[in-house]
């Protein structure tokens, strides 16, 4: 394991990172949003039909 590898990789990534615009932000927000409604939602869906199916 070589440190000095490993951190100037780390800078080196941090580097290339930039803040995104409000618009990409925005777009990232919705689509991040839909998927856990999306996710919400089936998860749902899957307790009412377990709840109404017998045991």
């Amino acid at each position: 394991m070589d440190v000095k590898l490993d951190v100037a990789s780390y800078i080196r990534v941090l580097k290339l990172a930039s803040t995104p615009s409000w618009d990409e932000f925005s777009q990232i927000s919705k689509i991040a949003g839909a998927g856990i409604l999306l996710v919400g939602l089936l998860g749902f869906a899957i307790f009412v039909v377990m709840s109404f199916l017998p045991a």
